[in-house]
């Protein structure tokens, strides 16, 4: 199924912000609407939007999962005050836990985070604030990868055939759907959102979830969490697309001390991309690589080995779930 698109090099911004300024009107009507705002760039994109829309009949709602990066919500919440935008913190850390507790397998993991979002946590919202519609940063690319069976993005069902007032009580409205990540960067730039928030690097919809192989536990989050600091300062200045760490489920036999220590596997990914449809791995400096990983096994706990990603996208996938 082709969807219609607006190349980065076609789009006209302000045009485009004026556009769904009025549509986002015309959903809301006299009501309230949501936003759903994770600090990535697509999420914060049409928060600045809703909020250019609708000022303050729009509710904008940080929901702190327990697998986001370090100090994410504080920092995101700080970003939006800068801009005027209010941001409430949710916390269902214990929500999505639960959620995930015994699930291995990639895509019943992201559908155990897909059903809390939108069935428990924003449901409860939406009933709570008597809204009209929540708005989500859906992508282009999210749709296509969706649609192929490559892998089920949290965001997307009516593209799927999911009726989300049917499935969830309540209308999703998406006003990125036409662009791809080149895109929305061009139009969170306009909007004049920090540069922290347009042109960071993507991070995905289940978090650091999509970065734990295997069943996703608390103590995990922590392991992944330490390692994906480390790697955010090593390589921000590469100005890659995208980089993060990966906790794998096997364990590997590595020394300590002179003794044996079976222990745990970090893969470090880092990609040169426009739009994420395809991705080669970056061609970074041997000293660079043994940095990464001397820190990472100095600094999170149990780690024995780390290795890199060599593989492209095909076949391989940016994230690892």
């Amino acid at each position: 199924m082709k969807y219609r698109e607006i190349k980065a090099k076609d789009l006209k911004p302000k045009t485009f912000i004026d556009e769904k300024v009025r549509e986002i009107r015309e959903i809301a009507g006299d009501g309230i609407a949501i936003s759903a705002l994770s600090g990535g760039v697509d999420s914060s994109v049409v928060t600045a939007l809703a909020h250019k829309a609708l000022g303050r009949k729009l509710k904008t709602y940080f929901i702190d999962n327990g697998i986001m990066r370090e100090g994410e919500p504080r920092r995101v919440k700080a970003l939006f005050k800068e801009l005027g935008i209010p941001v409430t913190i949710v916390d269902a850390r214990q929500a999505f836990f639960d959620a995930m507790r015994g699930i291995t397998d990639p895509e019943l993991k992201r559908e155990a985070i897909t059903q809390t979002f939108y069935k428990k946590v924003f449901r409860e919202l939406v009933l709570k604030s008597k809204a009209t519609v929540l708005l989500q940063g859906t992508i282009l690319t999210d749709i296509e990868e969706t649609a192929a069976g490559i892998k089920r993005q949290h965001n997307v069902f009516e593209q799927i055939g999911i009726d989300p007032k049917k499935a969830f009580g309540y209308k999703i409205s998406e006003p990125l759907i036409e662009l791809r990540k080149d895109g929305v960067r061009k139009v969170g730039m306009a909007l004049g959102l920090q540069k922290s928030l347009f042109d960071r690097i993507p991070f995905p919809g289940p978090a650091l979830a999509a970065r734990v192989i295997g069943e996703v536990t608390p103590m995990k989050i922590a392991l992944v969490r330490k390692a994906t600091v480390i790697v955010e300062e090593e390589l921000e200045k590469t100005k890659a697309f995208q980089y993060m760490a990966i906790l794998h489920e096997d364990r590997v036999t590595g020394m300590r001390e002179g003794k044996r220590d079976f222990g745990l596997q970090i893969e470090v990914r880092c990609w040169q991309s426009v739009d994420a449809r395809k991705a080669t791995p970056t061609r970074l400096p041997w000293p660079k690589l043994e940095r990464i990983a001397g820190r990472i096994l100095d600094g999170v706990p149990g780690v024995v080995s780390v290795t890199y990603n060599l593989a492209t996208k095909p076949p391989s996938t940016i994230e690892a779930i």
